[in-house]
C-alpha cells in the first residue's frame, strides 16, 4: 500500500495460508486431503506467484521500508523485500508469534510486540514491547458516563450490564451456551449479545424478547466501544486487539479462547492475562458441556467488588496509549 494524494492506495497479490489446527492431531490433518492437504499445496503455488508479483511492485514503488502485521498475505511481500534489500519492520499482536512473523523475523530490522517480551523468542536487541494501537477514545469511563452510555444503549442504568461478543463473525459455542442460560443471566443483569450477522436471526427465534436484552449481529467499532465502555463485565474471545481495547477501557473480563485456531494463539493470548490475574478464563469445552459455569462466574464476580476492582486494575496495566506513536517512530527510524 502506498499513499496517493492523501488516500491509501491498495494493491492485491496472490497469497496462500498454511492450514494447521491446534487441537487436531497431525495424522488426522494429513488424512484430510480436501480440506487441508490439497489446499495447502495450491496455496504453496500461490505463495510463489505472490512473491514474484511483490518483487515487481516493490521495484516499481521503491519503498524505504516494508511494514508487516504478520498475516499470511505479508509473507510474499516480506520475502520480496528481503530479496531487494528493503528494510522490514514487524508488529506481532499475539502472544504466540505467527508463522509469517517467525519467518520474517530473521530479516527484520525491528520487531514490535503486542504482549510483554517474555512471551516471544525474538532477538531482544531488535524487539520492543509497544502494545497494540487502539482508538485514542478508548479510556475508562466514570460511573456517571457509564450510566449515560447504558441509557444510550437502552438498558437500565442502575443494573449491571454484561456485554458478550464472539468477534466480528460471532462464536457459535458462546452463542449456543448463552442461549441456554440467558433466562438466568437476565435475572440479575442486562445483557448485550453481539452474535454475528449469520447467527442473529436464528438466535432471535430461540429467545424471548426482554427489556434488559439487546441482540445484535454486527456492531461498528465506535458503537462497540460505547457498549464495552458501558459494560460492568465483558465476555469475549481472546483476539489480541479486542483484549488491548478492554485493557484501555479497564474492563473486568471473562475470556473464552478459541482452542482450535492456528498455533493455539488465542489460548496463549488468554494465558498472558490469566498469569497477570487480569481476566477470568473459561475453557470453551467446559462452557459447552456446562453452560451454567458462565452464569455462576459472572454472578460471583459482579457480587464481589474487590474482584471487579482487581480485574479492572490489572487488565488496565496492559494498556499502551502511545502504541501507535511508538510504532510509527520505529517505522520511520527503519526507513531513515
Amino acid at each position: 500500500m502506498i499513499a496517493v494524494d492523501g488516500h491509501i492506495r491498495v494493491d492485491t497479490i496472490m497469497a496462500g495460508k498454511f492450514r494447521r489446527y491446534n487441537k487436531l492431531p497431525l495424522i488426522q490433518q494429513l488424512l484430510r486431503l480436501r480440506t487441508i492437504v490439497f489446499p495447502n499445496i495450491i496455496d504453496g503455488a500461490k505463495l510463489i506467484v505472490g512473491t514474484l508479483q511483490s518483487i515487481v511492485k516493490l521495484l516499481v514503488w521503491r519503498p524505504d521500508v516494508v511494514f508487516s502485521k504478520g498475516g499470511f498475505v505479508c509473507l510474499p511481500v516480506g520475502v520480496a523485500a528481503y530479496i531487494l534489500r528493503i528494510p522490514v519492520v514487524i508488529h506481532d499482536s499475539d502472544a504466540h508469534p505467527g508463522l509469517t512473523s517467525r519467518i520474517l523475523a530473521r530479516w527484520a530490522v525491528s520487531i514490535a510486540t503486542g504482549a510483554p517480551l517474555k512471551y516471544y523468542s525474538y532477538p531482544k536487541k531488535k524487539t520492543t514491547y509497544i502494545g497494540i494501537p487502539v482508538a485514542s477514545t478508548a479510556k475508562p469511563l466514570s460511573l456517571a458516563k457509564q450510566r449515560d452510555a447504558k441509557k444510550l444503549i437502552g438498558v437500565n442504568e442502575h443494573e449491571p450490564l454484561v456485554v458478550i461478543t464472539g468477534g466480528g463473525l460471532g462464536a457459535k459455542s458462546i452463542n449456543d451456551s448463552v442461549v441456554k442460560v440467558l433466562p438466568d443471566l437476565l435475572t440479575f443483569s442486562s445483557v448485550v449479545l453481539v452474535a454475528g450477522k449469520a447467527n442473529v436471526d436464528h438466535i432471535k427465534t430461540q429467545v424471548k424478547a426482554a427489556p434488559n436484552l439487546k441482540l445484535y449481529g454486527y456492531v461498528a467499532s465506535d458503537a462497540m466501544q460505547q457498549m464495552l465502555g458501558a459494560a460492568d463485565m465483558v465476555v469475549t474471545r481472546a483476539g489480541a486487539t479486542t483484549l488491548l481495547e478492554l485493557a484501555a477501557l479497564a474492563k473486568p473480563s471473562i475470556i473464552i479462547p478459541n482452542e482450535y485456531l492456528t498455533g493455539g494463539h488465542q489460548v496463549k493470548n488468554a494465558r498472558v492475562y490469566e498469569q497477570a490475574k487480569a481476566a477470568i478464563i473459561i475453557d470453551d469445552t467446559e462452557l459447552q458441556s456446562r453452560p451454567l459455569v458462565l452464569v455462576d462466574t459472572i454472578n460471583a464476580t459482579l457480587l464481589h467488588k474487590p474482584t471487579l476492582e482487581r480485574l479492572s486494575k490489572n487488565i488496565h496495566g496492559f494498556a499502551k496509549p502511545n502504541a501507535a506513536k511508538d510504532m510509527a517512530a520505529i517505522i520511520v527510524k527503519a526507513a531513515s
